[in-house]
């Protein structure tokens, strides 16, 4: 399950996704975020699905590397989809027993929050699977830098994130490590009912914590050795620029944000999945 999770990794590939300037992939991963919630028929899951695996082909990540990543919310998503299709009301009863209902109503909702769930999952992790973390490091600092004008830390707050989203894959392998670690010793991980299991992950939590300090320490020194600075006055050896390839991906994604706000004014919600 450890080794499941993918936010946070890249995958690194020669694709036109991967030569993308960050500005624009933070960007374009935000507005699709943001597309999954304006649609409201069956359609607009078609064009987000048909717009999703040409930016999967275009990646050249292997789909069941991105599908790997889908496994840790499996619980998650069943719970969501449990709650949509059982405790929303509808004016059709599809099927009744005991004290559950499944209404119309309920079963669209269900089945398109199932989608939003996944396709939120699989575009944000595609923009980490596409961008090494100093390219998100620079794309948010560089999206962010009119708030300097205010006396934001935009470079501090970019650099934050970045480390914390390349920590995540880190501690992850090394929770892993730890896990197997205890087993071998005669550890027992799985048995018990949910209290024992919260003790047993005692084992596990205690050098976890004093990995990732060390890793933090480490880090710390690292870049105070290096005369680390940021903020004004710092230069950048690849600055951001914008190419034509940049401007075509905006150009499409507008395209795609545009097709899915007419779709979503002038197509109804009531259109069955069947």
């Amino acid at each position: 399950m450890i080794r499941d999770i993918t936010i946070g990794q890249y995958y690194p590939a020669n694709s036109i996704l991967h030569r993308l300037d960050p500005r624009v992939k933070i960007v374009c991963t935000l507005l699709f975020l943001i597309s999954l919630f304006l649609q409201k028929s069956i359609l607009g899951y078609v064009v987000a699905t048909l717009f999703l695996v040409i930016v999967i082909r275009e990646s050249k990540v292997p789909f069941k590397f991105i599908v790997k990543g889908l496994k840790p919310i499996i619980l998650l998503l069943l719970i969501t989809v449990g709650f949509n299709l059982f405790l929303t009301d509808g004016p059709v009863v599809l099927v009744k027993f005991w004290i559950f209902r499944i209404t119309d109503t309920g079963l669209e909702t269900a089945v398109y929050m199932a989608i939003r769930l996944m396709y939120l999952i699989i575009g944000s992790s595609l923009m980490t699977f596409t961008t090494t973390p100093n390219e998100l490091t620079d794309g948010i600092e560089k999206l962010l830098h009119p708030l300097n004008k205010i006396k934001v830390p935009v470079h501090e707050i970019a650099m934050m994130m970045s480390i914390a989203l390349r920590f995540i894959p880190i501690l992850l392998e090394e929770t892993d490590k730890i896990m197997k670690a205890q087993i071998a010793r005669g550890a027992d991980l799985e048995s018990g009912n949910i209290i024992q299991k919260a003790k047993s992950m005692i084992p596990i939590l205690v050098p976890l914590f004093v990995s990732a300090f060390r890793r933090a320490n480490d880090l710390a020194m690292a870049m105070e050795s290096r005369c680390y600075r940021g903020g004004d006055g710092r230069t950048k050896m690849k600055p951001l620029v914008y190419k034509s390839r940049d401007r075509m991906a905006y150009a499409a994604m507008i395209v795609y944000m545009v097709l899915i706000v007419v779709i979503g004014r002038f197509v109804p919600f009531h259109i069955w999945i069947f």
